[in-house]
C-alpha cells in the first residue's frame, strides 16, 4: 500500500448561511482546498452528505459538484454514514490513494441544515435512526442522546452538572476559531442556568446543527507540488466499525463498542496507542458522546471521563486535548461535514497553523466521527510528515 498525505485542506465558515446554497459552500470548499495542494485536480471526490436529498431536495452529488466546482468529468459519487459521512468518505478516499488506482482523491463534506426549517431538518435526521423502532415511535438523535445520559446519571450515580467541563471546554476552544459558529466562551454558571431541552439535557449538551463545507486533498507525497507551501500529514491508520443501529438490541448502551474497536484497530495500524497522540478530535454532538468516546478509547473508565473534564485534561494544555477548535459545540455540527471538518482541523494542529488554539509540538493526532451513538464509528490517524 502506498503512503497517502493530505496534501491541501479547506472549509467555509460554519453557521446559518441563507444567502449561500449547496453548490455555492461546495464550490467554494472545492477551489480552495485545490488551491492549498497547490492546484492539484483530483480524479475523484467522494461527498460526504446526510441531508441533501431530503432538506435541499437534490441528490446526485457528484454530477452537481463536479459541473459547479470546476471537476467536470471527474469521478463523483455521494458517501452517507450519518454523522460519521465525512469519516467514511475519508475513509474512501484512503483507500483508493493507498490502493494505487487513484493518485489524487478529494473528501469533501458539505451539509445545507438551514434549506428547512428547524424541527422539518431534524426530523429528517431522525432517518439516521432505526425507523421503525426508534424514529416511528418518536424519538430524535438529541431525545436517544439524552436517554443515555439519564442512563449515564442512573448507573454511575452523577450529576447532571459534572458534564459542564465538556461544553466549557469547547466553546473556550471556539472562541480563537475564525470558521466557528459560536465563538464565545461560556461560564460554568451559564452552562448551569441554561434551558432544558430534553431531560437532563441543556441547551449545551447538544451542538448547534448549522451549514458548512470542508474539503481534503489526498494523494502521495511524491505527487505534491514542491511549492506547495506548508506541510504535509499523513495518514497512518484507518477503520470503520459498525454496531446495532437500534440501541435496544446493545447488551450495554453506554459501551460504545464500535467507537473502541475502530480506535484500536486504525492505532493499531498506526503502531500507536491511543495515548501517543497529542489530540483526540472526538465526537461532540452531545456531551454524552464525549465522554463515551472517552471511556471507549481507554482514556478513562466507565463512568469516570467526566473527571478529564473536571480536571482540565481535555483542555488545549491537558493530557488528551479534544475539541481544540471547538469541536461541534463550539464550532457548529453541519451533519455530514463534521468528519471533514475534524480532520481539517486535526491536520492544521499538525501543520502547526491552529493559531491561538495550537498544540506545541504536536505530531500525532487521533479523529473519529460516529453515525448515531456509535452506530458507526471511523477512526483515522494523522502523524506529521517530517
Amino acid at each position: 500500500m502506498s503512503d497517502v498525505v493530505i496534501a491541501g485542506v479547506s472549509q467555509t465558515p460554519v453557521g446559518e448561511h441563507w444567502d449561500w446554497s449547496l453548490r455555492n459552500l461546495a464550490a467554494q470548499a472545492v477551489q480552495a482546498g485545490r488551491r492549498d495542494a497547490g492546484g492539484l485536480m483530483p480524479q475523484v471526490v467522494y461527498i460526504a452528505n446526510v441531508l441533501a436529498s431530503t432538506v435541499s431536495h437534490q441528490a446526485n452529488l457528484g454530477s452537481l459538484v463536479a459541473s459547479n466546482a470546476g471537476l467536470a468529468g471527474v469521478e463523483g459519487v455521494t458517501v452517507e454514514a450519518a454523522g460519521a459521512s465525512g469519516g467514511a468518505a475519508a475513509r474512501m478516499a484512503f483507500l483508493a490513494v493507498s490502493s494505487g488506482i487513484v493518485d489524487v482523491a478529494m473528501v469533501l463534506g458539505v451539509e445545507k441544515f438551514t434549506d428547512q426549517a428547524y424541527a422539518e431538518a431534524e426530523t429528517a435526521l431522525a432517518q439516521t435512526m432505526d425507523a421503525d423502532y426508534e424514529s416511528m415511535q418518536g424519538a430524535t438523535p438529541t431525545s436517544q442522546a439524552a436517554l443515555l445520559m439519564q442512563r449515564y446519571l442512573h448507573d454511575y450515580n452523577v450529576q447532571h452538572d459534572c458534564f459542564a467541563g465538556f461544553p466549557l471546554n469547547a466553546h473556550a476552544n471556539a472562541a480563537h476559531n475564525p470558521n466557528a459558529f459560536f465563538r464565545k466562551p461560556i461560564s460554568r454558571q451559564v452552562y448551569e442556568q441554561a434551558e432544558t431541552v430534553n431531560e437532563p439535557f441543556n441547551i449545551f449538551d447538544a451542538a448547534p446543527y448549522a451549514d458548512g463545507a470542508a474539503a481534503l486533498i489526498l494523494t502521495r507525497s511524491d505527487i505534491v507540488p514542491k511549492d506547495v507551501g506548508h506541510g504535509l500529514v499523513r495518514i497512518t491508520g484507518s477503520s470503520i466499525v459498525t454496531d446495532t443501529l437500534a440501541l435496544h438490541d446493545r447488551t450495554d448502551p453506554l459501551a460504545f463498542q464500535a467507537a473502541g474497536f475502530s480506535i484500536e484497530r486504525a492505532c493499531s495500524q498506526a503502531g500507536i496507542l491511543p495515548q501517543d497522540a497529542d489530540l483526540f478530535e472526538l465526537d461532540d454532538a452531545f456531551s454524552i458522546y464525549a465522554a463515551l468516546s472517552l471511556e471507549a478509547a481507554g482514556f478513562a473508565r466507565g463512568g469516570e471521563a467526566w473527571r478529564l473534564a473536571e480536571q482540565g485534561q481535555i483542555a488545549l494544555g491537558g493530557s488528551v486535548p479534544i475539541s481544540t477548535m471547538g469541536g461541534s459545540k463550539g464550532r457548529g455540527n453541519p451533519v455530514g461535514a463534521t468528519g471533514v471538518y475534524q480532520l481539517v482541523e486535526a491536520a492544521l494542529q499538525l501543520r502547526g497553523e491552529a493559531g491561538k488554539n495550537q498544540i506545541p509540538g504536536a505530531r500525532r493526532a487521533l479523529v473519529q466521527s460516529l453515525g448515531g451513538p456509535a452506530s458507526t464509528a471511523v477512526t483515522h490517524v494523522l502523524e506529521k510528515l517530517i
